[in-house]
């Protein structure tokens, strides 16, 4: 069995709401999907594909291989199955060993005892076929299989990713409350900015969503911030594979000497945590950074483009009347100083972004963490059609 020739399921996760730009990225690198769900999509390909997947993807979060799905209906059935399944073949002896579940079975309480189940049937395996025992733990930086156990339903994959994907290695300090790169990401593709007219974010944080517009600009894929994947600890794996798909990501960066990216925050630690963010990610040559109050933000005249926000949203009855100001004044900043361009607010309360005084052309639906948010969109009409407001 070589996993990286032979064709199987591949399901491809991502976080809730992220499937649609997930889906969008993958028809991009030319693969078609065949099913798409809340929380991933599904296409048909090898090992090999996945390396392209796990280097080029966006808004993923992993991206596994299925191995065999199978009847179980308690953990004992389900250890014979896996001790059937030839991981000699998949697994050298020497690997590192970590196992994931996503279980909803009845005879499980705990996930981890069915992580324990799987585990020692493919040690067990080994040992029997090999007189080897992998070592295993938690860290995600070797070989990773991840159950699936629904009911009487299991699969078990090759976790091709490892460590998440939904994080792009460049950010080596994350501020206060980031936003995850892959959601930063999805914004953007959610917007309707064309790559080359200014994207302006007042109130940057640690810059994600500039910097991730730049890398969708400039075509700057995750894959060039990260030098380890699972992929890289089963057997048959071909570094020359993996080496010339990280060539093609070198080659098809596109320079954009006009592109105007602009990243304010109020905040000096805030700017100079982007600066580094930028710097580690390459891309702090397209982006103007400044320390300013987010009306006293710079919106190039006569142009169109992107004004971004994500405010905080409150979580205490003295931060939400606050922050009821704050929101008034982005109104009052998009109205009067953002003629022309396209305004986008990110909030997870509703109630403040009534306060922003205009009516939202769109309201996208995204999940951050756990809170329901939304997306805003806000045509800002130089002409008559300004006056399009609450």
């Amino acid at each position: 069995m070589n996993i990286f020739t032979e064709r199987s399921r591949i399901i491809i996760t991502c976080n809730k709401r992220l499937a649609p730009y997930l889906e969008q990225e993958v028809h991009e690198l030319g693969f078609s999907t065949e099913r798409t769900f809340q929380t991933g999509v599904e296409l048909e390909g090898t090992v090999t594909d996945c390396i392209r997947l796990n280097l080029n993807l966006r808004c993923a979060s992993q991206v596994h291989y299925s191995i065999k799905s199978f009847h179980a209906t308690h953990p004992e059935e389900l250890y014979r199955a896996l001790i059937n399944i030839p991981w000699e073949n998949i697994l050298a002896n020497d690997c590192y060993l970590s196992v994931t579940s996503t279980v909803d079975q009845f005879t499980i309480n705990n996930e981890l005892f069915a992580n324990v189940k799987v585990k020692d049937a493919i040690v067990d395996r080994l040992r029997r076929e090999t007189s080897a025992r992998p070592n295993s733990g938690p860290d995600m930086t070797g070989a990773v299989i991840h159950l699936y156990w629904k009911d009487d339903r299991a699969e078990i994959f090759i976790d091709t990713s490892g460590e998440t994907l939904a994080k792009h290695g460049y950010r080596k300090i994350p501020g206060k409350a980031p936003m995850l790169e892959a959601l930063a990401s999805a914004n953007v593709l959610a917007t309707k900015w064309d790559r080359q007219s200014p994207f302006i974010n007042p109130m940057c944080g640690s810059g994600t969503m500039a910097i991730e517009a730049v890398m969708i600009a400039t075509n700057r894929r995750p894959g060039l911030y990260r030098t380890n994947y699972a992929f890289m600890h089963v057997k048959n794996y071909d570094a020359a594979v993996y080496e010339k798909e990280l060539r093609m990501l070198h080659d098809q960066i596109k320079e954009i000497p006009d592109l105007l990216v602009t990243a304010t925050d109020i905040s000096e630690d805030a700017v100079n945590i982007s600066k580094i963010n930028a710097g580690v990610a390459g891309v702090e040559k397209f982006i103007q950074f400044g320390k300013c109050d987010f009306a006293l933000t710079e919106i190039p005249e006569g142009k169109s483009g992107v004004v971004y926000f994500n405010p905080e949203y409150g979580e205490r009855l003295g931060e939400v009347q606050k922050l009821e100001e704050t929101y008034a004044r982005i109104g009052d900043f998009l109205k009067q100083k953002c003629k022309g361009y396209t305004g986008y607010i990110f909030t997870g309360n509703l109630d403040l972004a009534k306060k922003i005084g205009l009516r939202a052309s769109r309201r996208i639906e995204f999940h951050n963490a756990k809170l329901d948010c939304r997306l805003l969109e806000y045509e800002l009409y130089a002409g008559s059609k300004e006056k399009d407001r609450r």
